[in-house]
């Protein structure tokens, strides 16, 4: 059984999602960055960790792509064009989104006061805004980012969605994006996760 060791209202939440749509099974060990369960297991304090046949992995992106390769499922086989376009994909997610949220979180909370930039935070949802726009480009005629196939890709960049929610950063109220967003939510193993969450807090 994999176990899982962080705070499930982060990037953790990746890698259950993706457990759930595997029906693999999975212990979760609620634990926040920098606390000595985390800390006892990844000398950088950061989360999420997975703990696997006595491996120690880290970084939900790197986590997700381990898992997904080894249960040969919502990935496409590397050395691929549908790989690199998924892997494209991710790391927009990633960079674009995720960067945005992650910046604006760190001037935010994550940084001591005094080395806070607050003024960073209205470019961060200026660039956050110009990735849906990019997303929606991405998506095309979807229902995924890769056409017809659910790939980690879309976890990446489903998560986004729900941190920009929680973070307050406008999100389309309809379109193409925002019916992609819902349809994620949708998903049976979404809702697993979530209800994995609630119970875990």
């Amino acid at each position: 059984m994999y176990k899982i060791i962080g705070h499930p209202q982060s990037r953790v939440l990746r890698v259950m999602w993706l457990l759930e749509e595997l029906g693999a099974p999975y212990e979760l060990e609620p634990a926040p960055p920098q606390s000595d369960p985390v800390r006892a297991v990844n000398p950088s304090g950061k989360i999420p960790v997975l703990l696997t046949d006595g491996a120690v992995l880290t970084d939900s992106v790197a986590i997700c792509t381990y898992l997904a390769d080894k249960h040969g499922k919502f990935t496409f086989p590397a050395g691929t064009l549908e790989r690199a376009r998924q892997d494209a994909c991710t790391q927009f997610g990633v960079d674009v989104l995720e960067g945005a949220l992650w910046t604006s979180a760190k001037n935010s909370f994550v940084h001591p006061e005094n080395v806070r930039v607050p003024a960073i935070k209205d470019v961060c949802r200026a660039e956050f805004a110009r990735g849906l726009e990019t997303l929606a480009t991405l998506l095309g005629d979807g229902p995924y980012l890769i056409g017809e196939t659910f790939t980690i890709a879309d976890i990446v960049v489903g998560h986004c969605s729900g941190w920009a929610a929680v973070a307050k950063f406008d999100l389309p109220k309809d379109g193409p994006v925002h019916d992609y967003f819902k349809r994620l939510r949708e998903r049976p193993a979404f809702q697993a996760t979530m209800a994995r969450i609630k119970e875990a807090l």
